[in-house]
């Protein structure tokens, strides 16, 4: 988390464990991509409280290795996960074209911040009890709003409404981190929206509409 290195163990530890039972509720193979988003969260958390480890200049290098992991979370890893995760629960065509298609920009934009990873400087330092990370890049009004498509609108166009849910959720906490705690929106949103993952397992929490399969006709969508 943003505040200390127990506090970063804690939630990362607490995701694991809600991550593996919701694991184990999955269904069928599409439900797996949805159902590991706690887990990759707690890991996240787990790499940010072992970075917290190396402040004040114990470990450079170690430093740099956790940074750009975490980062690669941050940065890359969700915008193209996320909407790829909607869409495998997806079953409504037209809700699928979209998803695909959000897809398609949530993965524009993770790959552009891969590329910043190797040719731009991310450094991480605390301040104010918090970890900021600067991470330049051009663009910036531009990739933070397909992120925000991929990470947050792509769920939002589910037609389950536990996902809509999480998407809503992790949405208005990019708003609030950003209005309260925008010199470290990176550490900030990403232990909110890594806590509100634990919304994840209440789609795995009694009766859900089916998933894709092949050959299957669409299921009506609900009205």
């Amino acid at each position: 988390m943003c505040f200390s290195a127990q506090a970063s163990f804690t939630a990362g530890t607490v995701l694991l464990l809600v991550g593996a039972a919701t694991v184990r509720r999955a269904r069928v193979r599409a439900e797996l991509p949805y159902a590991w988003i706690p887990v990759l969260f707690g890991i996240q958390q787990l790499l940010e409280g072992a970075l917290w480890l190396t402040f004040p200049d114990r470990a450079p290098l170690l430093n740099t290795v956790l940074t750009h992991a975490y980062s690669f979370f941050s940065h890359v890893l969700w915008p193209i996960y996320v909407p790829l995760a909607a869409l495998a629960l997806e079953t409504v065509p037209w809700r699928r074209r979209a998803l695909t298609v959000i897809a398609i920009a949530g993965s524009a934009v993770g790959l552009y911040l891969l590329a910043t990873l190797f040719t731009l400087p991310i450094v991480a330092t605390v301040t104010g009890r918090h970890i900021a990370y600067a991470s330049p890049h051009f663009y910036a009004l531009a990739a933070m709003s397909l992120y925000l498509l991929g990470t947050c609108a792509s769920l939002m166009f589910s037609s389950h409404a536990r996902v809509v849910a999480f998407g809503v959720a992790s949405f208005a906490s990019a708003v609030a981190a950003y209005a309260f705690y925008a010199t470290w929106f990176i550490s900030v949103w990403c232990f909110f929206a890594g806590v509100l993952s634990v919304i994840v397992f209440l789609y795995f929490k009694g009766p859900r509409r089916t998933v894709p399969v092949p050959g299957a006709p669409p299921e009506p969508e609900v009205q």
